[in-house]
């Protein structure tokens, strides 16, 4: 057996595996799932039509944390829709089934992964795995087959640019990461005392692929507004030092400092424009959540960050009928608080759900037909694909760290409070 495998199932009113807790949740044993291995997979136990959706994971290796998040997404979906009935086609109700192998977070064995659950399997539609080197890696073998594949954890640019029919992403891509806070700098120019063209902008970015995109999007907005670019600093991974381009703000006073290093880059930024008593009006990054900074850095109070999702949001759906109640669900489920890989991840189980009602039909293409025409309001927001499958109908929220909390701050129609800007001195 090719790595773990997890099956998602649910079924007259209980669930069996995927992890799915709570009052009326079991877990799925190593026996059951072995049972339910060995079954055809076109069969349904006891008589019901299922729908498998295939899934390379990482389970284990550096993404593993990630990939629990994801996978818990994916079971906490696929297990309310079985819970309501499962989704009929053509009068007769069907289960979703998720079938997991890890990928042990490498791209070749997530390539091996996605040929097998297709060649060797037979699984007809994909669910996507954790990162975007890893989404990378599959999507030729997604499009050798012409599978459907929905993602929700790969936002960099290249997936979407290379002419693949086959990838769908319900999350914002990173070249939208920080669009908010371009903005939000633009229209705030008057409290720094500005006029919009002259508000000066620094960009310190970590030279990776991920934080590229996310410079690429902050230039083309930053021209398109006419605002001025003085600082464009790109800095080794791990971006553990911002010396240089803190001293560099010494001289040329930026209004608006825009970093990307991930993790380590966030705890960098706040800790040294501290420790080297550095003073920006507007600090905006990616990865607050991820590198806990509202919970753990005291020197991060004001500072701005790139949102995918909230659970504060004030987001309709159906399936899930606000952010606050998938939050509610998946802590019941899983114990811990819903992080936004989660609820992403449970919004792409959402999409093929109503595609598949749309489509009355188990063919891949009549399926990858209904996934490009979707237009659908969720708890994790607007979901519609452009002709590259991205989806552009959501957007990324801006929040700002108070008081220890992630406060949404725009775009003015989430905000749950007014900026503060500019950030006070200390």
């Amino acid at each position: 057996m090719a790595g773990v495998v997890i099956l998602s199932f649910r079924r007259k009113g209980r669930n069996v595996g995927g992890g799915l807790g709570g009052s009326n949740g079991l877990q799925l044993t190593a026996f059951c799932a072995a049972l339910l291995l060995a079954m055809p997979i076109g069969a349904a136990p006891a008589g019901e039509k299922i729908i498998i959706l295939g899934a390379a994971l990482s389970l284990s290796g550096k993404y593993a944390l990630n990939g629990k998040h994801t996978r818990n997404g994916y079971d906490l979906a696929a297990g309310r829709i079985n819970s309501q009935g499962g989704i009929a086609i053509r009068g007769t109700p069907h289960t979703i089934v998720i079938k997991y192998y890890d990928d042990q977070s490498t791209p070749a064995r997530g390539t091996e992964l996605a040929e097998r659950l297709i060649s060797q399997d037979g699984v007809k539609y994909l669910l996507g795995p954790f990162s975007s080197g890893l989404t990378k890696a599959i999507l030729p073998v997604v499009e050798k087959y012409g599978t459907p594949m929905i993602e929700a954890n790969g936002a960099a640019r290249e997936l979407f640019n290379k002419g693949y029919r086959n990838i769908f992403a319900v999350l914002s891509t990173s070249d939208q990461y920080l669009a908010p806070a371009i903005e939000l700098a633009a229209e705030h120019a008057e409290a720094l005392g500005k006029k919009p063209a002259d508000v000066k902008f620094a960009l310190a970015m970590e030279n990776d692929p991920f934080a590229q995109d996310v410079r690429a999007g902050v230039l083309d907005d930053i021209e398109r507004l006419g605002m001025r670019l003085v600082i464009d600093d790109q800095l080794p991974p791990d971006l553990d030092d911002m010396s240089v381009t803190l001293a560099k703000m010494e001289a040329l006073r930026p209004d608006v400092l825009v970093i990307s290093g991930h993790e380590k880059g966030a705890v960098t930024a706040v800790t040294q424009l501290r420790s080297l008593n550095v003073h920006v009006p507007v600090l905006a990054l990616t990865h607050c959540d991820s590198a806990q900074l509202a919970e753990k850095f005291p020197d991060a109070e004001f500072a701005f960050c790139a949102m995918q999702w909230d659970d504060t949001l004030d987001y309709k759906g159906e399936l899930f009928t606000s952010p606050r109640h998938f939050a509610v669900e998946f802590r019941n489920a899983y114990g811990y608080e819903a992080p936004y890989q989660a609820a992403q991840s449970a919004a792409a189980v959402e999409v093929f759900a109503d595609a598949f009602k749309r489509a009355q039909s188990l063919d891949p293409k009549a399926v990858r037909d209904a996934i490009a025409a979707t237009e659908l309001e969720t708890f994790y927001g607007k979901i519609k694909f452009d002709e590259t499958g991205r989806n552009i109908a959501k957007t990324m929220v801006l929040s700002q760290v108070r008081n220890g909390d992630y406060v949404i701050v725009w775009p003015p129609k989430h905000a749950k409070a007014k900026p503060v800007v500019p950030k006070p001195r200390p």
